[in-house]
């Protein structure tokens, strides 16, 4: 017995040894990774839940970049009981290295910053190795517009570096399942004009074609107003929402000033009286960690075809 079990543990060390070098393409860039990595690190909390649902906390070293802006919520808190958060904000390199990392999941705008002093050719000397969130990469050069598949091949391009595809696949397809379930329905001949509001009073920070709202309004029959913005996130004035004359306003809530506050401001002001959205009160909020990629886009969709509905 205890020879056919070191065997089969033989076995599988000699095929999970035979997987790797896996190449991955991150952005522009085509990373290759030796052995899955052992320590880990996540920026911002719907990176840290791809890991999460991955089953990779005992890969990961910690996270970073949650706490400084967002609460962590019932499910995601019990996902990283055993995780430090190693910063609230953006990481430098030392924290990085002082805990050993060897591999960063984060995003231009989602833990680095073009320029600055955490990048992957910054890391690459210390041994830590970079994959980029894809719905960042529009930061950096040209990409695609935005689409539900931009989540899918995060998550399959990770279960490639930690030696989990088969997991990862499981999952997009599971996705792909409950997402044609939610929108089977849907009407997307008339689509309704939907404007995402992020923050800010005196102008929007607002998701243009290439950021994941963007995606998720597409499947549930709507189309983002701000689509022809060649952008991610970004910041408009606000005399075009105005003008395009919304009839469905998505609130991304998280930070200080809550949804309701945010709501509060959209009657309150004069200026928004007319606009179709706000005369009718149709607001959908959606939380931070559904509106940007990650494994609760799909929650985010049904909650969007329910109030595209009036539900």
């Amino acid at each position: 017995m205890r020879l056919k079990l070191a065997l089969a543990a033989f076995l599988l060390s000699t095929v999970a040894a035979a997987a790797y070098p896996v190449t991955v393409k991150s952005c522009n860039r085509d990373v290759t990774f030796e052995a899955a990595p052992k320590r880990a690190i996540s920026n911002d909390v719907n990176l840290t839940e791809m890991m999460l649902v991955l089953g990779l906390t005992d890969r990961m070293a910690g996270y970073t970049g949650v706490s400084g802006w967002k609460t962590l919520d019932e499910e995601m808190r019990k996902g990283v009981t055993e995780l430090p958060e190693l910063s609230e904000k953006y990481p430098t390199k030392e924290v990085l290295l002082g805990a050993e990392a060897d591999f960063y999941f984060a995003g231009w705008n989602y833990g680095m910053k073009v320029g600055g002093e955490v990048t992957p050719e910054t890391l690459a000397p210390f041994g830590i190795q970079v994959y980029e969130l894809t719905e960042s990469c529009i930061h950096i050069g040209p990409k695609e517009k935005i689409s539900m598949a931009d989540m899918y091949n995060d998550l399959l391009n990770l279960g490639r570096i930690f030696g989990v595809e088969n997991k990862a696949k499981e999952l997009v397809a599971g996705y792909e399942a409950k997402l044609a379930e939610a929108t089977a329905k849907v009407d997307k001949s008339n689509p309704l004009r939907v404007f995402v509001y992020d923050s800010g009073e005196d102008t929007p920070f607002t998701a243009g074609r290439y950021a994941m709202p963007t995606a998720l309004i597409e499947a549930a029959g709507g189309k983002n107003i701000m689509d022809d913005l060649d952008k991610s996130w970004a910041t408009v004035a606000w005399e075009p929402v105005v003008d395009r004359n919304p009839e469905v306003i998505v609130i991304v809530n998280y930070g200080n000033v809550t949804a309701e506050q945010k709501i509060a401001f959209l009657k309150a002001n004069p200026a928004f009286a007319n606009v179709d959205a706000v005369k009718n009160d149709r607001f959908v909020v959606l939380e931070y960690v559904e509106a940007t990629p990650g494994p609760r886009n799909i929650r985010a969709v049904e909650k969007l075809v329910d109030g595209f509905a009036g539900k």
